[in-house]
């Protein structure tokens, strides 16, 4: 017997078929269709949705799970589940593993892995062979092996010829490459952002040119080769303005923002709290506002959440020697409800567009709609819900997150993979 959904009285909006107004979703057997029969009405598991937002499943095309290697921080399962948990039901982990995912053994490995999670998880491969910038990784062995892009995220390739190969390589395999972009001879033994407020505290700066340097050679490069290049986390006012000339001229570049850069400013870090401590750093009011233009105005693509899972061991020490990096999938949706709806006045329908369709399609990923025939990743929340969020006591197995304590507004009432309910508000169902 068929697997009957129907999703009523809910306010439905999927940016992907324009589609924002009361109604209701339909699924059989894990895919959307646009309607039932009568008959099919009467048997199907019904979820009503009155006073809540149905949306396509969030996406997330930057997120680290830490499997192999670094289960201590978080594994593909407990990511996996944080992701239901907000709402997400498509995610992209990054290869900074331990071993990196530069072969297609590790690949296999992470594939696998992810075969047995509750939400959709895609690898990525290594842009070089060990994250370490000398010889190009075997790119088309990767994409055989399951990679949807290549990234050395968390390192940026520093020489231009090798970065020039890697992306001429990646266009003949018809993938993206996803680029962290630092120029390391700028920002050596940096652990903020530099300005006043670094001076201040009296720790050493990094400043955004490490950034618009490398947004500046990319874009080049891809004007150069006709390559897709993705720019991650971006921080900065100039590399925003940088990117929306670029597109202007057509040049086959898009940008992500981070939940965090929209929300915070160096001067979170003035009691020298290490969860606000990332990599590219906080920045400043100009950088922030100038972020959340470039998602406005569509020079920014997407928002993605960096979702990075530290110990804290290793994040309570000196503000120098913590690691970068904050979980943020279980906040994402409320923080960007917050900044860019509530305080910004973008359309709720803009925001989903963010954090679905868009990010999808950087990518080629079968995610980020309701529309027939898609398979039914839903996300059902209550835009108006306030609550505390405590990380101690949510799913990611680290609890490094900056929101901690805080109160945030809208929340994740159920997640759908498939057609199947994987997060039902207060549990993960495997």
């Amino acid at each position: 017997m068929s697997a009957l959904l129907h999703i009523k009285n809910g306010h439905v909006i999927d940016p992907a078929t324009k589609r924002d107004g009361l109604g209701d979703v339909f699924a059989v057997d894990g895919r959307i269709v646009a309607k039932l029969t009568g008959a099919q009405k009467k048997v199907a598991r019904v979820i009503n949705a009155k006073g809540l937002i149905v949306c396509p499943g969030l996406v997330d095309i930057h997120v680290h799970f830490r499997e192999p290697g670094q289960t201590h921080k978080e594994t593909i399962q407990t990511g996996a589940h944080a992701a239901a948990a907000g709402g997400f039901t498509t995610v992209v982990c990054m290869p900074n593993t331990s071993p990196v995912a530069d072969n297609s053994g590790t690949l296999q490995l992470i594939t696998a892995a992810a075969a047995k999670a509750v939400v959709r998880v895609y690898p990525t491969g290594c842009i070089t062979v060990g994250m370490k910038g000398q010889q190009l990784a075997p790119h088309g062995t990767l994409k055989n092996a399951g990679a949807v892009a290549l990234t050395d995220d968390g390192v940026c390739v520093q020489s231009n010829e090798l970065m020039r190969r890697a992306v001429e390589y990646a266009r003949m395999f018809d993938l993206t490459v996803l680029d962290h972009c630092q120029d390391e001879s700028l920002t050596d033994g940096a652990v903020m952002n530099e300005g006043n407020v670094s001076t201040r505290l009296g720790l050493k700066g990094w400043p955004h040119a490490a950034e618009d340097i490398i947004v500046a050679r990319d874009i080049i490069l891809s004007h150069y080769s006709g390559a897709h290049i993705h720019l991650q986390h971006i921080s900065s006012a100039l590399s925003v303005e940088l990117v929306r000339r670029a597109k202007k001229d057509g040049v086959r570049i898009t940008a992500e923002a981070t939940p965090h850069h929209i929300a915070f400013t160096d001067d979170s870090l003035a009691t020298y709290d290490t969860h606000f401590k990332m990599n590219p750093p906080l920045r400043t009011e100009v950088d922030r506002r100038a972020i959340i233009a470039g998602l406005r105005d569509g020079t920014l693509d997407c928002i993605g959440t960096d979702h990075a899972p530290h110990t804290p061991d290793e994040k309570d020490r000196e503000f120098d020697y913590a690691p970068n990096g904050i979980i943020g999938l279980e906040t994402a949706l409320p923080v960007c409800l917050d900044v860019l709806v509530k305080r910004s006045r973008f359309k709720l329908a803009k925001v989903i567009d963010l954090l679905t369709r868009r990010a999808a399609e950087i990518l080629r990923l079968p995610a980020g709609t309701l529309a027939p025939g898609a398979a039914a990743d839903v996300c059902l929340f209550d835009p108006n819900e306030i609550w505390t969020y405590d990380a101690a006591k949510g799913f990611s197995k680290s609890r490094n997150s900056p929101w901690h304590g805080q109160k945030l507004t809208g929340r994740v009432k159920t997640t759908l993979v498939g057609g199947q309910v994987r997060f039902d508000g207060g549990a993960i169902i495997e």
